[in-house]
C-alpha cells in the first residue's frame, strides 16, 4: 500500500501529498504522457486548456483502467502546461483537482514549459500508479519462461 505524506516543517501542498512511499512486493504502473487527443488523433480542444486537460484526464484514466487502476492509485504525477503565466498552470491545477487525481492525495510537479509533441497540445500529465490486488504479489511478465 502507498503511503502519502505531508511532510511537518515544509509548506503545506494544495491538494497534493510531499511524499509517497510504496512497500516493497508491489506492482507499480508507469504510464507514459496522457495528451489531449481523442481516440481518432484529432487534438480535443485547440487553445483552450480546460477541455484539453479535461480529455488529458479522461485518457489518463482509460489508461489506468487498462492496467486495474483508477485515479486513486496514483501516487506520483507530472503536470505539463505549455504556459509561462501562473493562471494558465492554475486552470489546468483546478481541472486535475475537480478530475479526482488529489484523492490520493498523490505527488505532484506542475511544469509550465515551451512547448509538447503535438501541434496545438497545451498539456501532458505522466502518472505513476500502485497496481491494487490482494496481498500485492507482483505477476509475472507475459513472456517469462
Amino acid at each position: 500500500m502507498a503511503h502519502r505524506m505531508t511532510v511537518p516543517g515544509l509548506f503545506p501542498p494544495p491538494d497534493y501529498a510531499h511524499t509517497a512511499v510504496v512497500e516493497t512486493g508491489r506492482r507499480l504502473a508507469f504510464l507514459a504522457g496522457a495528451v489531449p487527443l481523442d481516440p481518432d488523433g484529432k487534438l480535443v480542444g485547440p487553445e483552450d486548456f480546460v477541455a484539453q486537460s479535461e480529455q488529458v484526464l479522461a485518457n489518463l484514466g482509460t489508461a489506468l483502467d487498462a492496467v486495474g487502476c483508477g485515479l486513486v492509485d496514483v501516487v506520483a504525477t507530472t503536470v505539463y502546461v505549455v504556459s509561462s503565466d501562473p493562471a494558465d498552470l492554475s486552470r489546468v491545477w483546478e481541472v486535475v483537482r475537480a478530475g479526482g487525481l488529489t484523492l490520493g492525495p498523490h505527488t505532484s510537479t506542475l511544469v509550465g514549459v515551451a512547448c509538447l509533441g503535438y501541434s496545438g497540445q497545451l498539456v501532458e500529465i505522466t502518472a505513476v500508479a500502485e497496481i491494487p490486488g490482494e496481498h500485492g504479489e507482483p505477476t509475472a511478465p507475459e513472456n517469462a519462461s
